[in-house]
């Protein structure tokens, strides 16, 4: 059996690699790709705590979590396609939000 600590280390390098998307990125579609990779993250603990401990909690959480984020991308990828026919683009530095 895989040791936890394994698991807590893929997940803390999987949310470092979604926190240097968010804040390196400038197109939008990377910034919300990189928000789904700290989500993964999220669940990878939520499942390995689960699995060592016996209970099914982690794992319901986990499920909601996934569904949570595929809404969170569904709503994400209509805003981000609002803008882009509005501004003809979806870099975050180009667009003025509050300026119409």
């Amino acid at each position: 059996m895989i040791p936890l600590n394994y698991y807590l280390v893929l997940s803390a390098m999987l949310f470092c690699i979604g926190i240097y998307g968010v804040l390196t990125k400038k197109n939008a579609i990377y910034v919300l790709m990189s928000i789904e990779i700290m989500l993964n993250s999220v669940n990878i603990n939520f499942v390995a705590f689960s699995a060592y401990s016996g209970d099914v909690t982690g794992q319901v959480f986990a499920l909601f979590s996934i569904a949570l984020a595929a809404a969170e991308v569904a709503i994400g990828l209509a805003i981000f396609l609002l803008l882009y026919k509005r501004y003809g683009t979806v870099e975050l530095n180009n667009i003025k939000l509050l300026r119409w």
